[in-house]
């Protein structure tokens, strides 16, 4: 339980996700420490930690039964499979091979497991089986099943790929199940300019909402005047005009006195014209 509060802790600051989201991860956990109950029927050859955790990736496929169909000649055969549980009704088998005539043959045995992952598969192998006949040193059967990832599958077919038994030793039953439960999980990585403009989106979106539902039911606005703060926007060109023309623009005057080789220029007075002759004497 530590563990789960622990994880649930990390996911909702890091991911800071909606509330829902956290209550359908809370849900998704309980069910899966539940399930991990269903894995412990397993029994390990060697028991490890490493090795039982990568049984609790097969948690969700527990409690049901995959089957694949097969036909040699005239024998037809159904093979049934279970993760951690008994297939088929048979006490402690994983895999189990049955005939037209309804005869059981322990292909694996689930008290006996070992199980290995990669970066998108699980090998869960079933040791134990009923020993051959004729093949293999007679040794006992085992199974390896291989489950791959494919995120739009909880669970797919069963299928068989092969029986080796032509080998002296090490002979083995080989089959494949496609499963969303072994897929890694994808993780999240936005940068800060993408949080950054996914905040800016959804605080103008609720903006946009909540101004144009006060301005149509509360002050009963109609058309364009809808738009929150419609009289700002529609004069936000001018404004930016001005505080363009207010920054760029000096406001001095911009003449200048004429200058050559630094001597000023002074204003040249005109001689005061002298017309005291014209008057009469």
């Amino acid at each position: 339980m530590n563990a789960l509060l622990g994880e649930l802790t990390r996911f909702s600051v890091m991911a800071k996700t909606p509330c829902w989201r956290l209550l359908a991860f809370l849900v998704l956990m309980a069910t899966r420490a539940q399930a991990s109950k269903n894995t412990e029927k397993c029994k390990l050859v060697h028991e490890s930690n490493s090795e039982r955790k990568v049984l609790s990736f097969l948690e969700p496929l527990t409690n049901q039964t995959f089957t694949a169909h097969t036909k040699e000649g005239e024998d037809e055969y159904t093979y049934m499979f279970q993760v951690c549980g008994d297939a088929d009704g048979v006490k402690d088998a994983g895999m189990v091979q049955r005939d037209q005539n309804g005869k059981h043959v322990l292909i694996g045995n689930y008290s006996l497991t070992q199980a290995v992952r990669g970066s998108d598969w699980v090998m869960l192998i079933y040791l134990g089986g009923e020993k051959y006949h004729g093949h293999c040193s007679q040794e006992q059967r085992r199974a390896i099943i291989m489950i791959s990832c494919d995120r739009t599958k909880a669970a797919g077919q069963l299928s068989v790929v092969l029986e080796d038994r032509e080998r002296v030793t090490n002979c083995f039953y080989l089959f494949e199940l496609d499963s969303s439960a072994v897929c890694p999980i994808i993780e999240s990585k936005l940068s800060t300019g993408s949080i950054l403009l996914i905040a800016g989106f959804s605080f103008l979106a609720v903006y946009l909402i909540i101004g144009f539902l006060y301005q149509r039911l509360v002050v009963g606005a109609k058309g364009v005047e809808q738009f929150p703060n419609y009289g700002f926007w529609s004069e936000i060109g001018n404004l930016s005009a001005d505080g363009c023309d207010f920054v760029c623009r000096s406001r001095g005057s911009r003449e200048e006195p004429p200058t050559y080789r630094g001597v000023p220029a002074e204003p040249i007075e005109e001689p005061e014209e002298r017309d005291d002759h014209l008057l009469p004497m």
